[in-house]
């Protein structure tokens, strides 16, 4: 029975639940998935991600899934991986948020530095919640927005990949509390390793990348951190540079 995926407090790595390969036969619906399991058996787990996943929803490829046999769960399997020619790819969205949230408490991201109290999902306007707001001991704010990136073409990795009326909200909400005194920050997790660079999907979401540069200038901060990914666990592993 999968009980959730572990974490290790002190080096801030998720560790997978028990995975079970299998090969996909298509996504649909956005939250559904087929799979193929190595005895023939196909199985439909749930896929938590709302994105597009361009790139990373071809049928055929290996994918790695996990299995909770919890009585109110609809669905038994969840889908965790999938096998990409040059890495190995995170698809749960729900990882990003753990993950850099446990890597900034045990100091393991350096532009978080230097902050005593941290708070996840954070009220931040009438309809807005953000993912992260660390204060300082002496009350200093900073909020931070998480955002869970997959698409990588020609070693850059894109966001978003899909239209993002909402991850444009996110920008401006953040520009608003930057002029109200506070510190504020997009942080990109590229859930796979063969990324060099970060770029905003001019071509998939102009809005949204022209809004980035907006926020940028308005004094928003920017990092990206890709990840160390295998079948055991998932951990951050660099600091990206990103190009606007």
């Amino acid at each position: 029975m999968n009980h959730g995926i572990a974490l290790d407090m002190e080096n801030a790595v998720l560790f997978w639940p028990e995975l079970i390969q299998g090969t996909l036969i298509t996504r649909y619906k956005r939250f559904l998935a087929d799979i193929r399991l190595p005895d023939g058996e196909t199985v439909t787990a749930h896929c938590p991600n709302s994105g597009r996943m361009t790139g990373c929803c071809e049928p055929g490829r290996p994918v790695y899934i996990s299995r909770n046999d919890a009585p109110s769960r609809k669905l038994k399997f969840t889908w965790e991986i999938i096998g990409m020619p040059d890495s190995l790819v995170g698809v749960n969205t729900q990882v990003p948020n753990r993950l850099v949230c446990q890597s900034a408490r045990s100091g393991g991201i350096a532009e978080l530095s230097g902050y005593e109290r941290i708070v996840t999902e954070v009220r931040a306007g009438e309809h807005t919640r953000l993912d992260l707001m660390l204060t300082s001991a002496i009350g200093k704010k900073c909020y931070v927005e998480i955002k869970n990136c997959t698409l990588v073409e020609g070693r850059t990795a894109l966001f978003p990949d899909a239209v993002t009326a909402r991850g444009t909200k996110h920008l401006v909400d953040l520009q608003k509390l930057v002029a109200d005194g506070h510190r504020c920050m997009m942080l990109y997790l590229v859930q796979r390793m063969d990324a060099e660079v970060f770029k905003p999907a001019d071509r998939i979401d102009p809005v949204y990348g022209r809004e980035l540069r907006r926020a940028v200038a308005n004094g928003v901060e920017i990092a990206v951190y890709d990840v160390h990914i295998d079948l055991v666990g998932i951990r951050l592993r660099r600091c990206l540079p990103w190009c606007l």
